[in-house]
């Protein structure tokens, strides 16, 4: 985990976290989750349970989140439901399968987390909780010298630019959520 760019290290901590639950998971007899598939989870558990919010959290299409959480339905994990507030839409809720794997993943976490912190130290998680707690504000756009020019112009699919979506607009929500489930 040495890259002077902030990014990679989050990322490899987020890959460490996420690759030992699944093991564990694993361990225990649970169905093995693909990286999608754990995102998914996530996002549920952070009450983000209509598909095209899930699929607009995480910058994919409708159709791989569809067909991410057709794939936990289909193992018992996930259960779509009618929304309450739009009969029009379904929402992924957890079965109660879904539960007691939940239930395992939460026990799991709190074991890597004592685990890191005996391999790190202590004051490193706490360190790390208190950065990743603050408020980051909203995403913004960074504004350098630089970009495609004359040289890759003809190479970029304008098109692909123009549905360039916009700043995540459900970064605040999610940090909202995810302090909640923290204090649970």
């Amino acid at each position: 985990m040495h890259s002077k760019f902030l990014i990679v290290p989050l990322l490899e901590g987020f890959e460490w976290f996420d690759e030992s639950l699944q093991l564990s998971l694993r361990e225990l007899g649970w169905p093995q989750l693909t990286r999608p598939e754990s995102m998914v989870m996530m996002h549920v558990q952070l009450d983000i349970v209509r598909p095209a919010d899930i699929a607009r959290s995480l910058r994919l299409t409708r159709q791989a989140v569809h067909s991410t959480i057709a794939s936990l339905v289909e193992r018992g994990v996930f259960e779509l439901a009618d929304d309450p507030t739009d009969g029009r839409i379904k929402i992924v809720q957890l079965t109660a399968m879904g539960n007691a794997m939940r239930g395992d993943a939460q026990r799991i976490v709190q074991r890597l987390t004592v685990e890191l912190a005996d391999r790190i130290g202590a004051e490193q998680i706490e360190a790390l909780r208190h950065a990743f707690s603050q408020d980051w504000g909203a995403p913004i756009t960074v504004r350098i010298a630089g970009g495609p020019g004359e040289e890759f112009a003809a190479q970029l699919d304008t098109t692909n630019i123009a549905r360039r979506r916009s700043p995540n607009k459900f970064s605040r929500e999610r940090q909202e959520k995810m302090a909640r489930a923290q204090r649970s």
